[in-house]
């Protein structure tokens, strides 16, 4: 057997917020991290109080306290990969950007967490402007939902060429990889995936899940990616691999609370 090296475990972290109920942000990144043999770091952005019926309450950070614990950890520990979440609003955002952008880190996926896959906008116009213009030119995987796709695009989404064209729209915009989620759209689109990368167009289909415990999803499966490219897989790979992961997550899938319960990311301890 190979000795294990502790110096060898790559390092990820994740800058979003906190999900009391454990089913999303920085509790599923980590879980998902840990999963992929990944040592997860944390930079929170806020701390919600939420459960699986919905979210009751938000409190944001302080900029600075963002900025000090990504210093904190890419100055000391280094950083494979990052992955961002709920970042909340305009200053964090930029906060997080310059942070970005000073630490060097190339295998950044970005989350948007801009529109909710139910159709909801979470952040106001002014944090979206900052994202576009300031953070997303950083990415190297953006993963953004139908209703992010076409806020970025600025077109309407409904069919599979359509999901296609903005993918190569957003693309544009700067992130070098985009891959467009099809999990709000409807019929057989739904958990549709395109990757676009500049020269490779590609549509990605997994097994679809019956489920009604889906919370975390999103942040599941960009933490995935992050873990994987963390790992040294190419991007393409690191996203067939972190599809695949979700698939057994919601086959998975908790039914805990009165709501919406969360994806299985421990799915081999509970055969």
């Amino acid at each position: 057997m190979t000795a294990f090296d502790p110096a060898s475990i790559p390092v990820a972290l994740t800058i979003a917020g906190s999900d009391s109920g454990g089913g999303a942000g920085i509790q599923a990144d980590l879980r998902t991290f840990s999963f992929h043999k990944v040592h997860g770091t944390s930079a929170l952005t806020c701390i919600t109080a939420q459960n699986t019926v919905g979210v009751h309450r938000v409190d944001a950070l302080p900029p600075e306290a963002v900025t000090a614990q990504i210093e904190a950890i890419a100055t000391d520990i280094g950083i494979q990969a990052a992955k961002t979440g709920m970042l909340l609003n305009e200053s964090i955002i930029s906060a997080v950007a310059q942070q970005m952008a000073a630490s060097d880190i190339e295998n950044l996926v970005v989350d948007p967490v801009m529109v909710s896959r139910a159709g909801a906008q979470l952040i106001d116009d002014e944090a979206i402007a900052t994202l576009v213009n300031d953070l997303l030119p950083q990415a190297l995987v953006l993963t953004p939902n139908r209703y992010e796709a076409q806020i970025l695009s600025k077109t309407d989404i409904h069919t599979l060429d359509e999901m296609k064209a903005a993918a190569q729209s957003i693309h544009q915009r700067g992130a070098t990889i985009v891959l467009v989620k099809g999990g709000a759209m409807e019929g057989n689109l739904r958990g549709v995936d395109v990757y676009f990368d500049g020269d490779r167009l590609d549509v990605l289909f997994t097994e679809t899940v019956e489920t009604s415990n889906t919370h975390g999803t999103g942040c599941t499966l960009s933490a995935a990616i992050a873990a994987n490219l963390a790992l040294g897989l190419e991007p393409f790979d690191a996203v067939q691999q972190s599809k695949l992961y979700v698939t057994e997550t919601l086959r998975y899938s908790l039914n805990l609370g009165k709501g919406q319960g969360p994806v299985g990311h421990f799915y081999p301890l509970l055969g």
